[in-house]
This record gives structure tokens, C-alpha cells and sequence, in this order.
């Protein structure tokens, strides 16, 4: 597809500095930008690609600029970033086409409630008593299991399974490969080995939350996990049973949430985080990679390291770790002379 400056100029309120006719087939990150791309500049280390860059047309936040001559087309808006995401959801709506209907073969229960223009991919599974709320796309080879509610406009990608009584709020995205509702666990040690405890909970994912690929989000031991409205997991997580997460939180690859921990609102959780079981995170918490959280955390918080402790202290205990050998020289050097003033 192409469009011209104007027309993008149109899509997000912007004013035009050179050729409104200027167009792109294209878009491309301003480092390495090229004649009939689109790009950005929201950050003032790249302000200088805006006199330099070969793209045809850039998206700039009015900040950034300065009198001179400019080989690209500028559109000017108030916060770059922001506009270029909206252009880049538009372009994903016309290039992506809503399918409807039922590929064959396919198998759906005769008690399944499938509403208005949902699509089923072909070897797609829908077992019995399952409601499809209108517009939803579910890819082919996806296992619906009993009793499990899907809300409106939610995409389940090729490969993921939803076992039974699992509930999925509106606009919910799940992708490849991901497992909702797996058995928690849950194991007793009796003399003869481990006796395992039956899950008969669910999960419930709330509106608009977004699963990344290859994730395991445990049913609970009885009642439900719960994942809140809003909140985005990264590729690659385990979520235990019973866990409850509240609304807008990000959570980055390899996380693993041990079970019943009750985490807030606007937390942050970076990549490879561990969090121990039967704990309360806050909210507006900000948890670093690779932490290890074995303990209640306040609102507002940013910790660090395995056990995590205030991002600040570890920052500050690690130039002293990193020293660590210099520093035991030089204690040992200074004891060595205190016990050679003490003989004399």
C-alpha cells in the first residue's frame, strides 16, 4: 500500500513541512531509512537523523525541530512515538482481513453458542457447551474445552488449548502455543510418593489482556487464577494456580509466578523474574530482570537482584561486590599491620 504525506498528516492531526506529495510504500526505523520510507524521531540522540536521513517522510515531535533545510518531508505532532503507534495500528486493521465462517474440517460441539461472524480455523476443536461471543477469530488446530466462555473480538492464534470452564473476557489475544487453564501443582508426599491433588478451578482472563506464545497459566486448585483487565504477558511465562494479577501489568519472557500470589495494578516485571508463592506485590511496582522476589513488596517499589532487594542497595552493594577481592587485600594487609603494631 502507499500513501502520501498528506495523507498520513490526515491520520494524525499533523502539519507538513515540504512535499505533501511526498510518498511512502514503506516504514523503517531512521538509522537506516531509505527513499519511499516512512520513520520517526521521538528522542533527541536521533534529532540529527532529521537533517540526514534518506526516508521520504518522518514523523517528528515538534520539540526536536530547528530552522534549516530538510531533505525529507516532516510531519510535526506533539509526541512522535504516540502518532507512529497509531499509524501502525491502522496499517495492521487494513492489512489484516477479519475472516468469518467455519473451515472445514473442523469439529464444534452441536451445545456450542458461536455468535455473529466468529471464524474457525480449520482442525479446530470446540467442545460441548461452549459460548463464542461475536467477531472472535479462533485459528485453525485450537482446542476449546468444555464449558469455557470467550468474549467478543478476542484472537486465539494456531495452536493454543483452553481447557475446561475457562473464562476469556472481550478483546482478549492469545497466541500460539499457549496453554490456559493446565492442571496446577498440586501434589501431597505420603509414604508411596506424591498423590496428586485434583485442580478443579479455572482461570479467568478480564478484558483486553494479551498472551504472548508458548505460556502456561494454571487453573486453580478451586477457585480461579485470575489475570486482570488490561495486563500483558510476554512469551514464555508460567503462572501457577490460584495466582491473582491485577489490571495493566507487564510482564516480560521467562517470568514464573509461584502459586496464590496476589500481585496489584501498573506493576512492572522484567524478564526471567521469579516470584515465590503466597506473597503481595503492590502496586506501581517495578521489579528489575532476573530478580528474585521471596517476600511482600510496598507500592512503588523497584527491586533488584535474587533475594531482590531495592534497586538502589543492589546497585550500590555491587560496585563494592565487583571490588570485593581488592577489598579483602586490603583488610587482610591492614590487619596484618595492626597485629605487627600490636607485638612491637
Amino acid at each position: 500500500m502507499e500513501f502520501t504525506a498528506a495523507q498520513i498528516a490526515s491520520f494524525i492531526n499533523g502539519k507538513i513541512i515540504g512535499d505533501e506529495n511526498a510518498s511512502i510504500n514503506g516504514v523503517s526505523p531512521i538509522e537506516n531509512a531509505e527513499k519511499g520510507q516512512l520513520s520517526f524521531v521521538s528522542q533527541e540522540k536521533f534529532a540529527d537523523y532529521i537533517f540526514s536521513s534518506d526516508a521520504s517522510v518522518i514523523i517528528v515531535s515538534e520539540k526536536f525541530v530547528k530552522e534549516g533545510n530538510y531533505k525529507s518531508t516532516l510531519i510535526l505532532v506533539e509526541d512522535a512515538y504516540l502518532s507512529f503507534q497509531v499509524l501502525m495500528n491502522l496499517y495492521q486493521q487494513m492489512r489484516e482481513e477479519k475472516k468469518s465462517g467455519i473451515e472445514q474440517p473442523s469439529t464444534i460441539s452441536d451445545s456450542a453458542i458461536l455468535g455473529e461472524n466468529v471464524y474457525v480455523g480449520a482442525h479446530t476443536y470446540i467442545s460441548e457447551k461452549v459460548k463464542i461471543g461475536k467477531s472472535t477469530q479462533i485459528y485453525p488446530q485450537v482446542y476449546i474445552g468444555k464449558n469455557v466462555k470467550i468474549g467478543e473480538n478476542c484472537t486465539i492464534y494456531s495452536g493454543a488449548r483452553v481447557y475446561d470452564f475457562c473464562v476469556i473476557g472481550d478483546n482478549c489475544i492469545i497466541h500460539s502455543n499457549t496453554v490456559i487453564g493446565s492442571d496446577g501443582f498440586g501434589f501431597q508426599p505420603t509414604n508411596d510418593g506424591y498423590q496428586k491433588i485434583p485442580q478443579l478451578g479455572n482461570v479467568v482472563l478480564e478484558n483486553n489482556v494479551e498472551i504472548g506464545s508458548n505460556c502456561s497459566i494454571d487453573r486453580g486448585t478451586i477457585g480461579s487464577t485470575i489475570i486482570g483487565e488490561g495486563t500483558k504477558i510476554d512469551n514464555l511465562i508460567q503462572i501457577a494456580h490460584n495466582v491473582k494479577i491485577g489490571k495493566n501489568n507487564v510482564i516480560a519472557a521467562q517470568a514464573g509466578i509461584a502459586g496464590s500470589t496476589v500481585i496489584g495494578d501498573w506493576n512492572m516485571i522484567g524478564g526471567q523474574t521469579g516470584i515465590v508463592g503466597h506473597i503481595k506485590i503492590g502496586n506501581q511496582v517495578r521489579i528489575q530482570a532476573q530478580s528474585g522476589v521471596n517476600a511482600n513488596v510496598n507500592d512503588g517499589e523497584t527491586l533488584y537482584g535474587s533475594p531482590a532487594i531495592s534497586a538502589g542497595d543492589y546497585r550500590r552493594n555491587y560496585v563494592h561486590f565487583r571490588n570485593l577481592t581488592e577489598i579483602v587485600k586490603r583488610i587482610s594487609e591492614l590487619e596484618k599491620k595492626s597485629k605487627e603494631g600490636t607485638n612491637d
